[in-house]
């Protein structure tokens, strides 16, 4: 369990009262990870928000499909988001993207999806702050992911000439 003066110093809970983040905190489990540990995988059911305390996270696009062509290495990178799990709020409510411990020691605040429903419900500023974050933290990743794949096709082309 982390402190509410921990808590309090995370983005995604600034500006929630005591009384909210122990709330949060009631919730929250902190997990660890070493490295090259997979916290979360492509197609499993998407039942955690995940918030990076130390360590990070490399998001890689992998499917079943490109397991069996291996015609090219996965897409991968790190994101520097810090919220992951999105999909939990996302039908069909499964992870588009693996995640995998890419430092030496992760440390990460794990937040089940139907413990925030209820928080969101009894708590709707809680809600506001989560989704406002999550919001943030999607753009972010879907920045860092266009990014990583026109760098790939820029040496692809680079590499045809």
């Amino acid at each position: 369990m982390t402190s509410l003066d921990f808590m309090d110093q995370v983005e995604m809970f600034t500006g929630l009262t005591d009384q909210q983040l122990e709330a949060i905190q009631n919730t929250a489990e902190v997990v660890e990870y070493r490295k090259s540990d997979p916290i979360f995988k492509h197609g499993e059911s998407a039942e955690n928000l995940w918030i990076v305390l130390e360590g990070e996270i490399q998001l890689i696009c992998e499917s079943e499909q490109s397991r069996q062509k291996d015609v090219c290495e996965p897409l991968s990178f790190i994101s520097s988001a810090q919220t992951y799990g999105w999909h939990c709020f996302v039908p069909p409510f499964e992870y588009r993207l693996s995640g995998y411990c890419a430092s030496r020691h992760c440390r990460l605040i794990r937040l089940k999806k139907q413990d925030l429903e209820q928080l969101f419900k009894k708590f709707p500023e809680i809600g506001y702050s989560v989704m406002n974050y999550t919001l943030r933290a999607i753009g972010t990743q879907f920045q860092e992911l266009q990014d990583e794949l026109a760098r790939r096709q820029g040496q692809e082309i680079m590499s045809n000439w």
